[in-house]
Order: C-alpha cells, then structure tokens, then sequence
C-alpha cells in the first residue's frame, strides 16, 4: 500500500495556522496591520491545498482560520454605512493582526529561552534598557515547514498525474530516508533541494524525502532555507544531524 495512504502527518507538531499565516506575511512583505485579506486568504487556501496534497492531515484549527479569514473577506467586501460625522467601526482585520503580533511576541521569547543553556533557562536578570540603542527590531519567523510544503507541492504538480510504469517494491522508511539525506551531506554541508531527489521520480519519491525532511527539521537536523526570494530551496546540515540520527527510532 502506498505511504500517502498509510502515513499522516499531525501538522500543529510542526506549526500552526497563526505561523502559516506569519509566514505568508513576511514571504510577501505585506504591512501585519494593513493585510490585503483577499490576497492571503487566496494564498492560506493554496497552502491547505497543498496539505492535502502531500496527505498532511488537516487539523481542525487550520479549517477554522480559513473560515474566519473568508468571514473577515465578506465584512471587508460590504460597504459602511457610517453617517457622516459617525466614526467607522473597527476594521475587521484588526483582532487578527492583534493575535498575530502576540502570537510573534511570545514565539520569539519561546526561541530565546529555549536558546539559553539548560542551567540558565530558568534565571533572569533584570535588564535595563538603553535608551540610545535603536528600538530592536522582531526578528524574521522562520517557515521550514511551509517552504518545504510549498516546494514539494511544485514538485508533485509537474509529475504525471498516472506512473503507469511503476512497479511495487519494497519502500524505504522514513528513518531510511533520513540516513540517505544525512549520508548526502558527508561531502557538502549545504545542498539544493533538488539534489535529494532521486531520478527518475515518482510521487512515493516526492512524499517520503518530504516526510523524512518535515522530521529533520522539527529535531533541527537541518535548515531550509533560500539565498532570494522565490529562488531555489538549499538543506543546510545542523551540527547535532550526526548525533541525532543514531537515536532515530524506525518507523
């Protein structure tokens, strides 16, 4: 039986809708407080899309932002009815730009805890802020996961929709296929996407390296990540890849 009919992936283990929809923020460069809602909700719906595609299972949570962004859609699309010298009522997007700002705010603060060192983890010193220091500014969210989505969904797009020429043979596991990627990087730390892929390809192909790179990415084996906008996919090796791949339990 084939692996997508088998194998599910629980996504809200990786990310959820909040850091999808970051994601597609700073991916377009779009204003947090001014989204053009048409825009990224067209872009939400491709990426759910593409969940079912690549056989992610769909948790309730990411059906439920894709309905509140087609609510938030429609009051953007009916007109005020405000009387003049009556002020306008409070912009639909702006609860959503409220829960994405705190969303930020606590996912950054999360990443800088559980950067410390174990022993520090639970010590904090008061600091004092520097008043002639630029105000700091929020770094980048990072989107393993949906770079890696977006890229393997590509990838199963241009395969023929019927392999009428593949034969059923003994399919590796996805612990198998990330000893094969780790193997990869025994001559180069840093790889295109493309060069993982076997050829000639077939969509069990597609679905296992994605799996296989989906899990290295949440035990931060590896990094993805692109040197341009749009351009192509590189999988950095992490310095713990080695150590971590003797505890990787088969699946």
């Amino acid at each position: 039986m084939e692996l997508v009919d088998t194998y599910k992936v629980n996504l809200p283990e990786f990310e959820g809708p909040l850091d999808l929809l970051l994601y597609l923020i700073r991916k377009n460069d779009l204003d947090i407080y001014d989204i053009p809602i048409s825009f990224i909700t067209a872009e939400y719906l491709k990426y759910i899309d593409a969940m079912k595609e690549l056989n992610i299972d769909l948790a309730g949570e990411f059906l439920a932002m894709a309905a509140e962004l087609m609510l938030i859609k429609s009051q953007m699309l009916i007109p005020s009815e405000a009387q003049e010298g009556e002020e306008e009522g409070e912009d639909p997007r702006a609860e959503l730009a409220r829960r994405l700002l705190e969303y930020q705010r606590f996912k950054l603060a999360s990443k800088k805890i559980f950067e410390r060192p174990m022993l520090g983890r639970e010590i904090f010193l008061r600091s004092v802020k520097n008043t002639d220091e630029e105000t700091e500014k929020e770094a980048p969210i990072q989107g393993e996961v949906y770079q890696l989505m977006n890229a393997f969904s590509d990838i199963l797009k241009r395969l023929p929709k019927k392999l009428y020429h593949e034969v059923a043979v003994d399919r590796l596991s996805i612990s198998d296929r990330i000893h094969q990627i780790i193997g990869f990087f025994e001559t180069s730390e840093t790889l295109r996407l493309s060069e993982l892929l076997p050829e000639p390809l077939t969509r069990y192909d597609v679905v296992i390296t994605f799996l296989a790179l989906l899990e290295m990415a949440r035990l931060k084996m590896l990094r993805v990540h692109q040197e341009e906008r749009f351009g192509p996919l590189f999988v950095t090796k992490a310095m713990a890849a080695l150590a971590l791949s003797e505890n990787i339990v088969e699946e």
